[in-house]
């Protein structure tokens, strides 16, 4: 069997913790500007620290930009490994959010053209963030066990649909800045303390199912959600992302094992690279369930029973 590497883009967000245990070793990294300022946007603070980007991000005078990798910067990561004797396994973003999927395959046409033993498969994640990096988790998880690079294809192509996700935003100014809602209704949401919740749809976006009005309740609903949709969660690992929420994070995940006792709950940033669109004060944890339905009509009736309608 010909060796294999899992090359995933930095909005995968995966902590350092989860890249050790399942052996991720490499992944492409992006671009980003904030106030003119050109970086490298990775998984890690190395260049800004978290406390400050959120602080520069939740500042409207600031001006923050982000860039996937380009064709080009795939070419050089997938020739050296090509080179090296690998084949290639490129994950990335869902296609409806981001170029990167449309990049990575530019870059596969052109290295085959360069080296027509190269062997480069690109996978569309049709998610993002903490969704994305559970698929990339699990992938590794397979190759670590001796499945193959087909395998591993058939097992994304299969599941991805069965990635959900849920938990509150408490920063509905930055939601009114990005222009998904009005101010007036951020202003008043922030108020009376109202938390927009919500699942995955087909495409990686997120679809608000309810509004939550305070942390704890949002947190309970969290919870419960996650029960009624989660497939056997007792042989589930699970990943909690939040952008600059680390005592909510650590609630969530402390009320998760207590209730519904998963193999192993994961807590990671949303770094840079995802954290300037997704915005400060979200909490979402990540999971398998059932596909999502059409519409997620079948979630909103999780949503329903929860909250006894």
């Amino acid at each position: 069997m010909k060796p294999y590497v899992i090359l995933a883009d930095l909005t995968c967000d995966l902590s350092e913790e989860i890249r050790k245990d399942f052996g991720v070793t490499d992944y492409v990294k992006g671009h980003i500007s904030i106030d003119g300022r050109d970086m490298e946007s990775r998984l890690d603070w190395d260049l800004i620290s978290k406390n400050e980007f959120y602080r520069l991000l939740g500042d409207k005078k600031v001006k923050i930009t982000t860039a996937p990798p380009n064709p080009e910067e795939y070419c050089e990561i997938f020739t050296k490994y090509v080179t090296d004797g690998y084949a290639v396994l490129s994950m990335s973003i869902s296609s409806k959010i981001s170029g990167t999927y449309d990049f990575s395959c530019v870059a596969a046409e052109r290295v085959r053209e360069a080296h027509p033993e190269a062997e480069i498969y690109c996978f569309d994640s049709y998610r993002m963030s903490g969704a994305f990096g559970l698929l990339v988790a699990h992938a590794h998880k397979m190759k670590n066990e001796g499945k193959t690079l087909e395998q591993v294809i058939a097992w994304l192509e299969e599941n991805k649909f069965r990635v959900h996700q849920m938990g509150p935003i408490d920063d509905l100014m930055f939601v009114a800045r990005r222009g998904r809602i009005t101010m007036g209704k951020a202003i008043m949401g922030s108020f009376a303390g109202v938390k927009p919740m919500g699942d995955c749809n087909a495409d990686g976006y997120t679809t608000v199912l309810t509004k939550a009005k305070g942390i704890k309740k949002a947190l309970d609903i969290t919870v419960q959600y996650v029960k009624q949709t989660a497939e056997k969660i007792e042989d589930q690992f699970l990943i909690i992302s939040h952008s600059d929420r680390d005592l909510y994070a650590r609630t969530l995940k402390e009320m998760v094992e207590e209730e519904l006792k998963p193999k192993k709950v994961y807590v990671c940033d949303v770094f840079a690279g995802s954290g300037s669109n997704i915005g400060p004060g979200m909490i979402g944890i990540y999971y398998l369930g059932a596909p999502i339905s059409q519409d997620l009509s079948a979630e909103k009736e999780a949503i329903n029973r929860i909250l006894g309608k």
